[in-house]
C-alpha cells in the first residue's frame, strides 16, 4: 500500500507528547475563531460602526491561520505517536481523518460554513502524501503554495499552505527549536510582522489591489498575534484546556451561534458580539477545566480517538498534577505504566 513507506527521518523523531504551549496557542486560536463567528452570524452585511472596522481589519481572517498551521503540525505529532503503536501509522490518520469528515458532515448540517470537512479532506489530499516526503520538500512545496496563495484570495490555497509549513515546523517544535521558548525571537517575529501588518492593512483599506494584499496581511497579522500571545501569555492554563479540547469547544461554540439571530443592521452590535462571546468562551473554559480533572480526553476528542482506534482510549488522567495547568504536567515524572499522552 502507498501509505505504508519507511518514515522519513525528519518525522521519526517527532514523538514527543503534549506541547503545553501549543495547546494554549490552539486555544488561543479558539477564542478568536469564536469573536468572529458570532460577529459574521450576528452582523449581517457590512457593519459602518468603529467595531465593525476593528473587526474587518484586526481581527477577522487573524485565526484561522494560526488554527490551519496547527493542524499540519499536529498531524504530525499523531503520526509520531502512531508509529509507535502500529507498523502502519498512515492506515491511522487515514481513519482518523474519515472520523474527522464524517463528524464534519454532520456538523455542517447546523454550521453550513464549517471547517472541520474540508480540513479533514485536505488532509487526506494533502498530508498523508506530504508527510511520504523530506522535510525540505514538504518546506519548499508550503512555500510555493503560500506564494500562490497570496496572488489570489482562494482561502483554501492559503490553509493547504499553512498545513505544509505546519507539517514541517512539527521536528523542530518537538525538540525545543524553532524560537518557541526565545524571548527575542519571539519579540522580533512580533514586531516585524505587526508593522507589516499595518502596512499591508492600510494598502488594503485605501488603494485595494485585490485579494492577495488581504491574505498576506491575515497571515502576517496571524503571525504577530501568535507571537505576541506566546511572548505575553504566562498563566495559560484556560487556553490549554481551550485547546486540549479543541474539537469539543469548537463545535459547541458554533451550536450557541446558531441560536443567536441575526441582526439586520450591524451597527451598534459590538457588546452583543463580546458579550456572546465571552459568556461562551468562559463556560467552556470552566468546562474544559472540570472535565480534563477527570478524563484524559474531550467529549468529542475522546469519541473521535475511540473510532480512530478501533478501541476505548484510557478514561481516566494520568500522571501528577501541575497546579497551574488543566492538565497533566509532560515534564513530570509518571509512573512507568502510566504512558505519556500523545499530541
Amino acid at each position: 500500500m502507498p501509505f505504508e513507506r519507511p518514515e522519513p527521518p525528519a518525522y521519526r523523531s517527532v514523538t514527543v507528547g503534549r506541547i503545553r504551549r501549543v495547546d494554549a496557542l490552539r486555544g488561543f486560536a479558539v477564542c478568536g475563531i469564536m469573536l468572529v463567528n458570532t460577529w459574521q452570524r450576528t452582523a449581517v452585511g457590512r457593519d459602518p460602526s468603529p467595531f465593525g472596522w476593528v473587526m474587518e481589519n484586526l481581527v477577522q481572517s487573524r485565526f484561522y491561520p494560526i488554527f490551519a498551521f496547527l493542524f499540519g503540525l499536529s498531524f504530525a505529532l499523531f503520526l509520531g505517536a502512531a508509529r509507535k503503536r502500529t507498523a502502519r501509522p498512515r492506515v491511522v490518520l487515514l481513519r482518523r481523518l474519515a472520523v474527522l469528515a464524517v463528524l464534519g458532515a454532520a456538523h455542517t448540517v447546523v454550521h453550513p460554513g464549517g471547517v472541520l470537512l474540508p480540513y479533514a479532506l485536505l488532509g487526506v489530499a494533502v498530508l498523508l502524501p506530504a508527510s511520504l516526503l523530506p522535510r525540505w520538500t514538504v518546506l519548499l512545496l508550503g512555500c510555493g503554495t503560500l506564494a500562490a496563495a497570496l496572488l489570489g484570495s482562494e482561502p483554501y490555497v492559503l490553509i493547504t499552505a499553512l498545513f505544509l509549513l505546519g507539517l514541517a515546523a512539527a521536528p523542530s517544535v518537538a525538540d525545543g527549536v524553532g524560537g518557541m521558548g526565545r524571548t527575542w525571537v519571539l519579540a522580533a517575529v512580533c514586531a516585524a510582522a505587526g508593522a507589516l501588518t499595518a502596512g499591508l492593512t492600510w494598502w488594503w483599506n485605501h488603494a485595494p489591489p485585490g485579494g492577495g494584499v488581504y491574505q498576506a496581511a491575515a497571515v502576517s497579522g496571524a503571525a504577530a498575534y501568535a507571537a505576541a500571545f506566546l511572548l505575553l501569555a504566562r498563566r495559560t492554563a484556560l487556553f490549554e484546556a481551550l485547546g486540549r479540547m479543541a474539537l469539543t469547544n469548537y463545535v459547541t461554540g458554533t451550536l450557541v451561534i446558531a441560536v443567536v439571530p441575526p441582526r439586520p443592521s450591524g451597527g451598534g452590535s459590538g457588546a452583543v458580539v463580546v458579550g456572546l462571546t465571552v459568556v461562551t468562551l468562559a463556560a467552556q473554559a470552566a468546562f474544559s477545566r472540570w472535565w480534563l480533572a477527570r478524563h484524559r480526553y474531550g467529549p468529542l476528542e475522546r469519541v473521535w480517538r475511540t473510532l480512530t482506534w478501533w478501541g476505548e482510549p484510557p478514561a481516566g488522567q494520568t500522571g501528577s498534577r501541575d497546579p497551574h495547568s488543566a492538565v497533566p504536567d509532560p515534564r513530570r515524572p509518571r509512573p512507568e505504566d502510566q504512558p505519556r499522552d500523545r499530541a
